[in-house]
């Protein structure tokens, strides 16, 4: 999900939106970064039954409105274009993408990994699922867990 992988470009450790931007061949700009805050608050509030602060996400998708284009190549293709500078499309897309997570019951699911330290969110394959990867922040738990039992 795009809105959760933009949400997880910060981890505990360190910022990685940057890179994250660049590799989505989306431009750059520090409103990102504000985005992204809102977007986690969003997610968390409606996680959890709280109304969210929509205005900020609203505000994004203004900036960039988008249409529907058709294409003829043997078919009639549809696909979506958004108006305004490149920032403001970044925006709206980021926007868009949280918005879709938000209108789904999947925000229902999202949950925020359990490892210590992991301040990564996730939606769950398995309703049992606790952390955000079982291969990195599982094993750690369980690695800690095993060292608990084991030692003197």
């Amino acid at each position: 999900m795009l809105a959760i992988d933009f949400v997880n470009t910060l981890t505990s450790e360190d910022d990685h939106l940057e890179e994250w931007v660049s590799s989505q061949g989306l431009p750059w700009s520090e409103r990102l970064r504000e985005l992204r805050g809102q977007v986690e608050a969003a997610v968390l509030a409606a996680r959890d039954g709280h109304e969210p602060d929509l205005a900020p996400l609203n505000a994004a998708l203004r900036g960039a409105p988008a249409y529907d284009v058709l294409t003829w190549s043997g078919a009639v293709e549809m696909s979506r274009e958004r108006e305004g500078d490149e920032v403001a499309r970044a925006l709206a897309v980021l926007a868009g993408a949280a918005a879709e997570l938000l209108a789904s019951p999947a925000v229902r699911k999202v949950k925020t990994c359990e490892a210590p330290g992991c301040r990564l969110l996730f939606v769950p394959a398995h309703p049992r699922r606790r952390w955000c990867d079982p291969a990195t922040c599982g094993n750690r738990v369980r690695v800690a867990r095993y060292y608990q039992r084991h030692k003197d």
